[in-house]
């Protein structure tokens, strides 16, 4: 093997360097547009958040204060990621951008399906939150169990049953529960 010369390795790492300097002097205007998108998207984003909060205080009065937490972290999450997605596609990463996007609704299915009976519990549990038939204090039967409702949560419904607590998911209770007319029963 015979050693490279001297000047065959400077000549190398020059038209590297300048090379490098021509990529940064092309790519410099889209990633300075790139900035600027995300320090306006920042203000944009904190601008939608506080009316998101807003509106959630006041659509959602009475509901708990982490139920409203909840919701504005998933909008902030979906904002975010949308001007992470923007940013790549401005400064000239469209494939990774468009692979990103991809994944993510792949990622999301599979939570989705993994989280279904959570999901579903936790819809369920607003209708029974909203229901003004079914509150804390009626007696009902759900599925050949009669009991007491003790409290209602967003997922999960408490139930008294002769002296025992039983927890039932909501949407199990929301498609078969029945309303009794006295602590026994029909009266």
């Amino acid at each position: 093997m015979q050693p490279v010369p001297l000047q065959s390795v400077a000549g190398i790492v020059r038209q590297s360097f300048w090379r490098f300097v021509r990529n940064f002097a092309a790519a410099l205007p889209r990633v300075l547009a790139g900035l600027v998108f995300l320090v306006l998207a920042f203000a944009v984003v904190k601008v939608v958040m506080a009316l998101v909060r807003a509106t959630l205080r006041r659509a959602l009065p009475d509901e708990s204060p982490v139920y409203r937490q909840f919701v504005s972290t998933i909008v902030s999450v979906f904002l975010w990621f949308a001007v992470g997605l923007s940013f790549l596609s401005i400064v000239g990463l469209d494939g990774i951008a468009a692979s990103l996007g991809t994944a993510a609704g792949f990622v999301a299915l599979g939570v989705s399906y993994a989280l279904s009976n959570v999901i579903a519990d936790a819809v369920a549990g607003v209708y029974l939150l909203r229901d003004p038939d079914f509150m804390p204090g009626d007696t009902v039967d759900v599925g050949g169990t009669t009991g007491e409702v003790k409290s209602i949560e967003l997922r999960k419904t408490r139930l008294s049953v002769e002296g025992d607590t039983v927890v039932r998911g909501n949407a199990a209770i929301e498609k078969e529960w029945r309303k009794l007319e006295g602590p026994n029963g029909p009266e």
